[in-house]
């Protein structure tokens, strides 16, 4: 575009300002190229004439359009230059409060010096994951950008920090460590990321000062490297330092600071462990002194020391050596207290013995005290013959001890650094890493030295490689997008670094200077003079000889040689280190030896050491000086970002006052030259700054195109010919694959060109509806005037009526009669014209049916020719081409034929070759013999399996006719015993039947008839009974209702208070709900580590060689944490554990009498524990006794023993079994009578009656089992001693015959034996009974110790009680008594709930056993009845069994672990898809219900077990898969519910039916496994939330606030850097774009899920509320981290989002779940998007409208609040102000965002399910075929 078409009148354009800089202005009046002068119109209305000159004064720069201004990127300006950067970042600054704005791929980040909660962790969760552009500028937005590279790139990341002192460069760079820390934290417990950021307070100690610009400015350079493991997790870090200004240590400015190491170490001095520093106030010592302010306003030293040891001791810094380094410390402050004494020569000088602090100096270093008071004095020359010590002058000794401080504060620097550096490191490999580099921006003060040379010099190379990496960027976009570019002229430095490192340089002279003897500052700068003084970026000042000028990047700096040689040099005497060498300290003589330079590492990790090596103080020639190193260490960091992926954070210090968001144009101009910026926008400009993407620039500029435009498909053809057409020089765009890429001023052109396409539409409506509304306004004009002239005429034809009667032309008679002659004419004519009308009309109507008739008929005719004629021609073509076809192929018949008879001939012609020869016949003859063979063989076999078959054909038809004829005979017979008088007789009989049944049936409905009026009789009396019920009910309502009314009236006031109770008492359930929920939800993260971990051990130990497989790891793993079932104590464990499950945790820790119980259970089991412990160490030393006892192998009486003992076994096992039998129905017997009475004394009576009976009875029965035993021990031994004479007689015959002993030998043996017997017997009664003394005795003892302690308690007691005084006395004796009685109480209650319990139990023992005892005789009674009718025994049996033992399943120990394999591991939710909701679930109840029924608890625990376990493990395995997750969560919570549920207990059986009743649980409590349940549900339903949150968080923010719900709604804006190429992935193709439809599709998809799978509604209802509250954190936190997205249309679009999704909770019944109420901030935040935001009023209305958001919520919407059309208005910051004023009286949380990470307490209904077990189905396709229903 021309001059005259940009510099036309009401342009706005931009004026140099010496105050601020820029101004702005306006043209007045339209410019023409030539003219000297532009008028222009200042923003206060004062004209201006500006002249223009071609050269010297040129045209003024244009300002951007008001909807450019306050861009997130620079770069999306349209007009790119200094006042536009400068405007862009004082509107975001002052007006929106943003500090951070981006500027191409810069992060400028100004100085807020206020505290902004924008650092929070949820800040870094939103950050996480997503692009650059997407969200609004900021640190974490870098940072999220450089750990994406790394991941997605494998390149190493560098994020350079840079900016004046007090521009915020720490903080930034600790931001960003704490970002990576969040974000890649480590995968161990080895907490790296802490340490890292644990390094950091440290640094700030020993690093940073207070200077007049910041009063905590670094003052050194750091880099940090981060590195990352192959996961990109935080495995350790390291850390280079440059330039530590050791100058502060001893000198320091007015109002300056030392470092804050010193002050926080003497704001601690009066701690113990520092009172041998001796230390005081930093006002006492010199170095802390000189700045004459030792405060720091709002910083509490002794507090921040406190941190600095913290992070010595996280960094693993023993305290040991944190005293040596405090002692180090402390040594230099009294370094600096040491007074030097000149002597009166002036050439000497001394320190005084009694110089307090060079005591206590040396004493904190170890050094000998005369050594260094000589050497502090006196210094060694050394000659190549002889060595001299030389005296000092007291100035000279000053400066040099002030070398000695700085050099000893730069080794204890550097040796920190290096520890830290140790701790940090790290034994694994490191993959890659980010490094941080927090470095001194370009300085320029009134007096500049040799650091501000230093400094200015490393951002001369930093500067460089910003330059080139900024053009590189552009070229690769260019480049990519394939457009044609040419090369852009940027300004390069290297003139300027030659100049400063090259040969000859400044650094090389300056070092060459320093090697003189007698080098001075005059000479080297004579030398820079005589070197340089041609260089076009050196000059010499015109009044000095000591100092010179270099013409930096961003500035002309003068530096003063003064100091130059000094400091390069670092000078410190030989003789001071060698005495801190000698020290008894090992610290301090590390500090100061030599160290070699290690060797070079060979792994692949970066090596990184401090950037200062320690100096080789013997041989002062080959020592290195500072700039030498400096220089080094700096070619070494530009080699590292060189190998890196540089990201730029450039800070601006906005004002040097130190005062919150207030903006001082010219000194962040001054910043924005030296830091690069206005470099970065200068090189965008030069090329194509603007850059659209084809879909963006479509959607923007589509009303600048035609109607036929819009409807194609191809919109990069469509913007094709719109810029060709709008825009004539082709230069000014061009069009890359994805972007249209516009020289700059190009939008704003195209900006203008839609604005006035908008106004004249504008117009165009106005002047519509203006025409339309005056039209409106004529109308009712006219109408009006119609109406008053009417009213007018007939007033004055009546006042003409009343003057004159008579009916004469004129009068009103006279007007009446003609105006009826004219109606009547009217209607005659009417009549006469209507008649011919509607004949003409009849005929016109008949012309045109017969007309049209023939017209159609002539059509009809016409179309039926044309169809004959198309059926001929349809029959004559295909004729013709079945002619055709024919011919064609008998055609290609001939031709086969011809061709086929040729090759027949040809072959036939071979054949008869063939035939001839003999060979041929020898092939066709071989194998033709035993062909034949074997068809005769076969012949054969087929003759006699034929022969075979008709043998036995004619022996089947013999049979069949024997057996025909057999039939007929028999059917003669029965029709000759047949005759017409049988049936006649039966026929008789039937008849007989049925009137026996008639009679039967009319005898049987008189008796109903009579039942039924009976009943009815007492049915209406029943009634009426009710009936007078009902009316006295009713009274006593009326009276309830108005007492009701009575006292709702008195307590109305009161009601107020209870539900705010109500609301505090659920809000704290709510919150200790939370708090259980959140340590289960640690416990089972602690958990997963643990598995974590022991996985990575076995698979570390394993590695070599063997791997684990399936079976040993379930092997390995089957150990469970669960405590197991006891099922023998029936005391206060259990009562507590069931109080506790029905109470809930919160409730029952309230409970001090719960805990008690607890105390006094764990006492009473304790003390069970010790005698079982006695009483089995008896045992122990009895079984020794007895084994040591000497047994013979051959006597008889062992083998009786054996006998004995054998037989009572089992004698013991068949009679255990009877006995408990008997017992239970006794019992239950007892139970059943006692039921039967009404007195409870009876009942007691009966019940100690019959147990009296049952000890008695149990009494007999074991001495008569003792006896019986013997008897048949006796009857063994005497059959043994049979068998062993009959032996000997057949052996010896002979000898038996002739023997003459007695006969009674043998009776006199079994005497013996009964003897022996007996005494064993007795010998066992002893036993017992002196155990039972002994049990009675240690019990006695016990009772007599507590009796003893009873009374040493109330001894003290009364001590005490005698020591108060008589008021005292009465009161503790209350207390005292109350106590008492407490305790009485409880061991009262405690006894009564025991009782009762016992009592519970027994009484479902005794039913139990009563109904066995039932079966027993009903299986007696069918044995006797079944001898005579056998075949109703087994009917009998099955109709039992079937009704008492059903709802069970039974299974074996060994198919255990087939059972949880089945049914848990390797179910799939849609194999049980078509059966009952949470079959497994129900299954396997069923098999605790068999295994607690048969009373084996080990079955019952091992089962549950086994059960939570594998579940644990199958969750682990699919811990993304929501559907899995669902059904297991349904399962666990209907398991859980079914042992509720059939627990036995009162409070879960008020739902039960009869039957359900029946199938309680009869022997075990499972109180604490249905914890156990409980606390899995809860980490099964976290696991569903972070699965389900999982999937959504991805579609919500594409969904909720990108996608165009209402189409043609939103508008785009210019996007500047945002989604440019290096931060998107473009191996994915960009990000995935989610519709509405889609996020509601997938919660219909987990709500169907949940649904299926059986899981309770209002656990379904509680998981789609906490969805919900994810969708309403993550959209509302991205509405406030992006600016782009807080418009008119968004809000619109947010509000019909919203709605649907309220619509989706209604149609699902999910509206009560109060999932709809998390929607209320951003339902709320869309409303404040659309209201007005002018007035008070509507300020007003935002505050009553927005009560879901806090006030830095509604602040910072309306902050971010951006028109995208120029006829929106922006919110004004007066409107801001007047909102916080309103909403300064809310007490709203401080942190900005929602925290999506906030869960909700999940409470699990109890919900009985109403399935009878009995009538549970399992399919067969489960494979459970090993199940046995019992």
């Amino acid at each position: 575009m021309s001059v005259n078409e940009l510099y036309t009148k009401f342009t706005r354009v931009w004026i140099p300002d010496p105050e601020d800089v820029w101004r702005a202005a306006e043209i007045s009046r339209d410019y023409k190229e030539g003219e000297p002068v532009l008028h222009l119109k200042l923003e206060d209305e004062t004209p201006l004439e500006y002249p223009i000159g071609p050269k010297s004064n040129p045209l003024p720069f244009l300002r951007n359009p008001d909807i450019l201004v306050g861009e997130n990127d620079l770069t999306a300006l349209s007009y790119l230059h200094e006042p536009a950067v400068l405007h862009n970042l004082r509107v975001r600054f002052l007006e929106s409060n943003h500090i951070y704005t981006y500027c191409g791929i810069v992060l400028v980040a100004i100085n807020p010096y206020e505290q902004l909660q924008i650092y929070g962790e949820e800040v870094i969760n939103a950050y996480s994951g997503q692009n650059m552009g997407d969200m609004d500028p900021h640190i974490f937005a870098v940072a999220e950008e450089a750990y994406k590279q790394m991941a997605r790139d494998e390149r190493n990341q560098s994020i350079i920090v840079s900016g004046e002192s007090g521009a915020g460069k720490t903080v930034s760079a600790k931001y960003a460590m704490r970002f990576f820390a969040t974000v890649g934290g480590s995968a161990n417990d080895t907490n790296v990321e802490e340490k890292v950021l644990a390094s950091s307070p440290i640094m700030e100690a020993i690093g940073n000062a207070k200077t007049t610009r910041n009063d905590n400015s670094s003052r050194f350079g750091k880099y940090i490297q981060i590195g990352f493991s192959r996961h990109y997790h935080i495995i350790g870090a390291n850390m280079r330092t440059y330039l530590l200004e050791k100058s502060r240590v001893v000198f320091q400015a007015e109002d300056e600071r030392n470092y804050h190491i010193f002050y926080q170490l003497c704001a601690s001095a009066s701690l113990p462990e520092f009172k041998d520093l001796s230390l005081t106030t930093a006002e006492d010592f010199t170095y802390t002194s000189l700045g004459e302010n030792i405060f720091i306003e709002g910083v509490n030293d002794a507090e921040d020391f406190e941190k600095t040891r913290e992070a010595f001791t996280l960094l693993g810094i023993k305290e040991s050596s944190q005293i040596n380094i405090f002692r180090v410390i402390a040594s230099i402050l009294h370094l600096g207290n040491i007074e030097i004494c000149p002597e009166r020569d002036g050439e000497s000088c001394h320190v005084s013995r009694d110089d307090l602090h060079l005591k206590h100096f040396c004493r904190l270093l170890g050094v000998e005290l005369q050594q260094m008071e000589h050497w502090l004095c006196h210094r060694k020359l050394a000659t190549a013959s002889e060595t001299y010590v030389k005296t000092m002058s007291s100035k000279q000794a000053a400066n040099a001890r002030d070398a000695l401080a700085k050099h000893i504060y730069a080794r204890m620097f550097d040796w920190i650094v290096e520890h830290i550096n140790m701790s940090l490191q790290t034994s694994s490999k490191q993959h890659s890493f980010i490094g941080v580099l927090d470095i001194y921006g370009f300085e320029t003060f009134e007096l500049n030295s040799f650091e501000q040379f230093c400094i200015n010099y490393a951002n001369e190379k930093l500067q460089q490689q910003f330059n080139s990496h900024v053009f590189k960027l552009e070229q690769e976009e260019y480049m990519k997008e394939q457009i044609p570019w040419t090369l852009i002229d940027f300004y390069d430095n290297q003139p300027c670094i030659d100049l400063i490192e090259a040969r000859l340089g400044i650094l090389d002279l300056l070092d060459e200077e320093c090697k003189v003897p007698k080098g001075t500052d005059q000479n080297w700068a004579q030398k820079l003079y005589k070197q340089h003084g041609s260089s076009a970026h050196f000059q010499k000042p015109r009044m000095s000889n000591t100092s010179f000028i270099i013409i930096h990047f961003a500035d002309k700096v003068e530096y003063q040689c003064e100091g130059f040689l000094e400091k390069n040099r670092d000078t410190v005497y030989e003789e001071q280190i060698n005495i801190l060498k000698a020290s008894q300290f090992q610290l301090v003589a590390d500090l100061f030896h030599d160290k070699d330079d290690p060797p070079p590492s060979k792994s692949s990790r970066v090596n990184v050491r401090a950037a200062k090596s320690v100096p080789k103080v013997p041989n002062k020639d080959h020592r290195k000086t500072v700039g030498h190193q400096f220089r080094s260490s700096l070619h070494l960091l530009m080699e590292t970002l060189n190998a890196t992926t540089p990201h730029y954070v450039r800070c601006i210090k906005p004002n040097d006052y130190k005062e919150a968001f207030s903006f001082d144009s010219r000194r962040a101009v001054q910043q924005l030259r030296a830091c690069g910026v206005l470099e970065t926008i200068r090189i965008s400009a030069a090329g194509y700054p603007s850059r659209w993407t084809y879909p963006d620039f479509f959607n923007r500029y589509r009303v600048l195109m035609k109607k036929s435009d819009m409807m194609s498909s191809d919109k990069k053809l469509v913007c094709k010919n719109l810029l060709e057409t709008l825009i004539k020089e082709p230069d000014m765009f061009q069009f890359g694959k994805t972007k249209i890429f516009f020289r700059a001023g190009q939008v704003a052109y195209l900006e203008k060109l839609r604005t006035d396409k908008f106004r004249a539409a504008c117009i165009k409506i106005q002047t519509t509806v203006r025409g339309w509304l005056q039209r409106v306004r004529y109308r009712k004009i006219r109408k009006s005037a119609i109406t008053l002239q009417r009213y007018g005429r007939g007033y004055l034809a009546r006042s003409v009526l009343t003057t004159c009667r008579c009916c004469r032309p004129g009068t009103a008679e006279y007007l009446r009669l003609t105006r009826a002659a004219l109606i009547c004419q009217k209607q005659y004519r009417m009549v006469r014209d209507r008649r011919a009308y509607l004949r003409v009309r009849q005929a016109v109507v008949t012309i045109q049916a017969y007309t049209r008739g023939m017209f159609t008929r002539r059509i009809y005719w016409e179309f039926l020719l044309h169809h004959k004629a198309m059926i001929i021609q349809r029959s004559v073509r295909g004729w013709l081409q079945r002619r055709k076809f024919r011919r064609a192929r008998n055609a290609a018949i001939i031709i086969q034929c011809a061709f086929r008879r040729l090759r027949a001939k040809r072959q036939l012609k071979q054949l008869k070759i063939e035939a001839r020869s003999a060979e041929h016949l020898k092939k066709l003859n071989t194998g033709m013999e035993n062909k034949i063979v074997q068809l005769q063989r076969k012949m054969d076999d087929q003759s006699k399996e034929y022969k075979a078959q008709n043998e036995q054909l004619q022996m089947v038809n013999a049979s069949l006719g024997s057996e025909v004829t057999k039939l007929q005979k028999q059917l003669e017979v029965i029709r000759g015993q047949q005759g017409d008088g049988g049936q006649l007789t039966s026929l008789q009989d039937e008849l007989e039947r049925l009137r026996e049944e008639l009679q039967e049936a009319q005898a049987e409905r008189k008796r109903m008839e009579e039942e039924h009026s009976t009943e009815k009789l007492s049915l209406q009396q029943r009634v009426e009974e009710l009936e007078r019920e009902n009316s006295l009910l009713k009274s006593e309502k009326e009276e309830m209702n108005q007492r009701i009314l009575q006292q709702s009236k008195s307590s109305e006031a009161d009601g107020g208070g209870a539900s705010q109770r109500e609301e505090s008492l659920q809000s704290e359930l709510d919150a200790e709900r939370q708090r259980y929920q959140n340590l289960l939800k640690e416990f089972s993260r602690l958990e997963q580590r643990y598995d974590n971990l022991k996985e990575e051990l076995s698979l570390s130990k394993f590695q070599p060689g063997h791997r684990r497989n399936p079976s040993n790891q379930s092997s390995l793993e089957s150990d469970s944490n669960y405590p197991s079932v006891s099922t023998s104590e029936v005391g206060d464990t259990e009562d507590s554990i069931q109080l506790v499950e029905e109470m809930g945790v919160e409730k029952a820790a309230m409970d001090i009498s719960l805990f008690m119980k607890l105390q006094k259970r764990v006492r009473e089991l304790e003390q069970e524990r010790k005698r079982l412990q006695i009483s089995v160490d008896k045992m122990e030393e009895l079984a020794k006794r007895r084994g040591s006892e000497a047994k013979s192998p051959t006597s008889e009486q062992d083998t009786a023993d054996l006998a004995y003992n054998s037989l009572k076994r089992q004698e013991l096992e068949s009679e255990n079994k009877k006995l408990k039998n008997d017992l239970n129905e006794l019992r239950k017997t007892v139970a059943e009578r006692a039921s039967q009475n009404s007195s409870s004394n009876e009942l007691q009576d009966g019940y100690n009656l019959l147990l009296s009976q049952l000890k008695a009875a149990n009494e007999e029965l074991d001495a008569r089992k003792e006896e019986v035993l013997i008897l048949r021990t006796q009857i063994l031994s005497t059959a043994q001693l049979q068998e062993k004479n009959q032996h000997i007689e057949s052996n010896n015959v002979p000898e038996v015959n002739d023997s003459k002993e007695p006969v009674d030998k043998d009776e006199a043996l079994k005497a013996y034996h009964g003897l022996t017997e007996s005494k064993k017997l007795l010998e066992a009664q002893l036993q017992t009974q002196s155990r039972q003394h002994k049990d009675e005795l240690e019990a006695l003892h016990t009772q007599i110790e507590l009796l003893k302690d009873d009374i040493e308690k109330k001894q003290e007691i009364l001590n005490y009680t005698m020591s108060l005084s008589p008021e005292a006395q009465v009161e503790y004796s209350v207390q005292q008594e109350i106590t008492r009685l407490t305790n009485d109480n409880l061991d009262l209650k405690e006894l009564v709930e025991k009782l009762e319990k016992n009592e519970r139990k027994l009484k479902k023992q005794l039913r139990i056993y009563m109904k066995k005892v039932q079966e027993l005789e009903a299986s007696q009674a069918a044995a006797v009845t079944g001898r005579s009718r056998p075949e109703l025994s087994r009917q009998v049996t099955v109709q039992r069994k079937e009704k008492d033992f059903e709802g069970m399943l039974e299974y074996y120990k060994e198919d255990e672990a087939l059972l949880i394999k089945t049914l848990i591991t390797d179910v799939k939710p849609s194999t049980v898809s078509a059966t009952v909701p949470c079959l497994p679930a129900y299954i396997l109840f069923m098999c605790i219900r068999h295994a607690d029924y048969i009373n084996d608890d080990q079955k019952v625990e091992s089962l549950l077990t086994s059960t939570i376990n594998a579940i644990k493990k199958v969750l682990k395995k699919n811990n993304d898969d929501f559907e899995m997750t669902s059904f297991w969560l349904a399962n666990t919570s209907r398991l859980l519910h079914c042992l509720k549920q059939y627990s036995g207990d009162e409070v879960f059986m008020t739902q039960n039916t009869a039957k359900q009743n029946e199938h309680c649980l009869k022997n075990f409590d499972l109180a604490e496994y249905r914890q156990v349940l409980s606390d899995l549900s809860i980490q099964i339903y976290q696991q569903l939330i972070k699965v389900a949150e999982g999937i959504i968080q991805p579609m919500i923010v594409s969904a909720m606030l990108e996608s165009e719900s209402i189409p043609s709604l939103a508008g785009v804006k210019p996007m500047g850097y945002r989604n440019r190429s290096s931060s998107m992935d473009t191996d994915a193709g960009g990000p995935t774009s989610y519709t509405l439809e889609a996020l509601i599709r997938q919660l219909g998809q987990f709500h169907g899920t949940m649904r299926d799978h059986g899981l309770d509604p209002e656990i379904v209802g509680q998981v789609v509320r906490q969805l919900f509250h994810c969708i309403n954190a993550v959209t509302l936190n991205n509405l406030l981290l992006r600016k782009d997205v807080c418009s008119w249309s968004t809000g619109m679009q947010l509000r019909y989002n919203t709605s649907q999704m309220e619509e989706w909770l209604r149609g699902n019944n999910l509206y009560q779940s109060k999932a709809a109420a998390t929607l209320e901030p951003i339902i709320q935040a869309a409303q404040l998007l659309q209201v007005k935001k002018k007035t008070s009023q509507d300020a007003e209305a935002i505050c009553s409208l927005c009560t879901a958001l806090t006030m830095q919520q509604i602040v910072k919407i309306l902050n971010l609040y951006t028109p995208l059309n120029e006829f929106e208005e922006r919110v004004t910051v007066s409107f801001i102000r007047n909102i916080q004023n309103r909403l300064q009286e809310r007490n709203d949380p401080p942190q900005l965002l929602v925290d999506t990470k906030h869960t909700f307490p999940v409470l699990f209904p109890y919900t009985p399910s109403a399935l009878s077990l009995e009538t549970l189905h399992i399919p067969a396709s489960l494979g459970l075929d090993f199940l046995i229903r019992v």
